[in-house]
């Protein structure tokens, strides 16, 4: 099993329906864990590569009825240093 992660940000706060969709798509298979952050707006999936791929699990997403904006990277970029 290989574990992978997407991040992505979405634009208007999930509805109930979209809500209870996903939580229904945790019982696909391959889908380990999906985690909201309603704070910073960002949807996270962990998901089991050898059994599904991004554009799957994107797809799964955006048929819950959540409105993703784009697909954020996990690791920041590094930060430019400041000149001497």
């Amino acid at each position: 099993m290989t574990t992978v992660e997407i991040l992505y940000r979405y634009t208007t706060p999930p509805t109930e329906s979209a809500t209870f969709a996903l939580a229904g798509a945790r019982d696909v298979y391959g889908i380990r864990r999906i985690a909201i952050d309603t704070g910073k707006r960002t949807l996270r999936v962990e998901f089991d590569a050898t059994r599904l791929n991004a554009a799957s699990v994107t797809k799964l997403v955006r048929m819950t009825g959540l409105e993703i904006a784009e697909e954020l990277p996990l690791i920041a970029p590094p930060q430019p240093t400041p000149a001497a």
